[in-house]
């Protein structure tokens, strides 16, 4: 079973985000859910970005940093919404990691990706957020430096729709979405050769 760090969205430390390790723990992964933001959450999304800003993205990754002492270089890195921008900022040092696990957000910068990482991503289609073109550039360049990349799209749902707190929230698209999460985290072998499933 794999190590994950998963990252919260722009909202923080929420339910959502502690109910979410526990169901990839009751699969028998070992999960870490930092809490990037130090106690605080948001209650809306404008609130979150602007606790986000006022918190400063340098405190943020380096609370995530922090996070990922002592775990295993091959550590699964899991975002939730700002959550994937984390993963991607860390990337660049974990490039060991089994794989990419991303929710309603894009990221990893392609030229940090090695060859063969595996990347799941699960995105509201269409996201306002993230685009749909800007999905497809994001996934055309990772796979072509060489990534296993899968693309899961949920359509007519809202950006955040695993969260059940929000409004954004629709169950059986989550549902969908948390089975082929834990399809892929049990896929993984721990050398990253994009065995995963789709």
């Amino acid at each position: 079973m794999a190590t994950i760090a998963l990252f919260h969205s722009v909202y923080g430390l929420r339910p959502a985000v502690l109910d979410a390790a526990e169901r990839l723990r009751h699969a028998g992964h070992v999960v870490v859910a930092p809490d990037l933001y130090g106690g605080s959450v948001a209650d809306a999304l404008d609130e979150g970005f602007a606790l986000s800003e006022r918190i400063g993205w340098e405190t943020i990754m380096r609370r995530a940093r922090q996070a990922l002492a002592g775990l295993p270089d091959a550590t699964v890195l899991a975002g939730l919404s700002m959550g994937t921008g984390v993963v991607g900022d860390l990337l660049p040092d974990r490039r060991e990691t089994a794989g990419l696990l991303l929710l309603h957000g894009i990221g990893a910068d392609p030229a940090a990706a090695r060859p063969g990482l595996p990347v799941h991503l699960h995105i509201a289609d269409p996201d306002a957020l993230f685009p749909p073109a800007t999905v497809t550039g994001w996934r055309d360049a990772l796979t072509d430096g060489g990534a296993a990349v899968w693309v899961h799209t949920y359509p007519a749902v809202g950006h955040l729709f695993t969260d059940p707190d929000t409004s954004d929230y629709d169950a059986p698209a989550a549902d969908l979405a948390w089975r082929r999460s834990l399809d892929f985290l049990a896929a993984l072998d721990g050398d990253g050769d994009g065995s995963a499933p789709r």
